[in-house]
């Protein structure tokens, strides 16, 4: 791939770190500044006095974006050619939702390279699932310019297939899981869904909330995450996870 010219500096310190990464993650780079420039939240670019305000990991994540879909799509078309195009949307959403990539950058410890403000830093944003689900995105984008198309495909999939084949074959679900649940519930005659927020812990900045997820009164979930919607989102996962085991009971 052709060189990008014109990106802020990266420092020696900084490149081992990013060296860290590549080394945990089974891949080389050629331009630390282009990783080091995915893994800058607009927050650094906006605070950090003689940095350029427009270099953040934005344009990445967009590219990103684009390559992502493009693996996901090729490998469900290659390897499921029963699927027709609508339900290998409906897949594929699933795959690409922004909670199945954070607990991607969870998993390969993302948050602990990002390069973030003061204000995010304080309240938390190393674990945000949207600022993590981005610079995931962004750190392909970066890698696909620096190493290309199947480089990138096979960076991704070490990641991703195993999920995107238990996805495709339907022993998991990704994504969407309140609205999963509501869909796998309408076959019922009567149903009622309600989310309860069972308690909280930690400083306001960094809060752990646990919700629970109730079906005609009957608690069916528990979840936790950083945010009441993340929190609710796994106690609709436990949920769908239950039913599951009742069906086949």
């Amino acid at each position: 791939m052709r060189k990008v010219t014109g990106l802020p500096h990266c420092s020696e310190e900084r490149k081992a770190q990013l060296q860290e990464l590549c080394d945990s993650l089974g891949i080389q780079i050629n331009q630390y500044e282009l990783l080091n420039l995915a893994l800058t939240h607009t927050s650094f670019a906006h605070e950090t006095a003689h940095y350029p305000h427009n270099e953040h990991n934005e344009r990445l994540e967009f590219l990103g974006d684009s390559v992502l879909s493009l693996i996901v799509s090729t490998y469900m078309y290659k390897h499921f050619p029963h699927f027709d195009e609508g339900r290998m949307t409906k897949l594929r959403a699933q795959v690409v939702c922004e909670t199945s990539l954070y607990q991607c950058a969870k998993r390969i410890g993302l948050g602990k390279y990002l390069r973030m403000g003061n204000g995010e830093i304080a309240s938390g944003g190393y674990k945000r699932p949207s600022i993590l689900a981005d610079a995931f995105e962004a750190v392909l984008g970066a890698y696909y310019l620096d190493q290309g198309f199947a480089a990138a495909q096979e960076y991704l999939l070490g990641l991703l297939e195993e999920e995107i084949n238990a996805v495709c074959n339907g022993l998991v679900m990704m994504g969407d899981y309140k609205s999963m649940l509501q869909e796998r519930l309408q076959h019922r005659a009567q149903y009622e869904i309600a989310y309860e927020m069972l308690s909280f812990e930690g400083p306001e900045h960094n809060r752990t909330f646990t919700s629970g997820v109730f079906v005609n009164g009957v608690e069916y979930g528990t979840g936790r995450g950083h945010t009441k919607k993340e929190s609710e989102q796994q106690a609709a996962r436990e949920a769908l996870e239950r039913l599951k085991r009742e069906e086949f009971s």
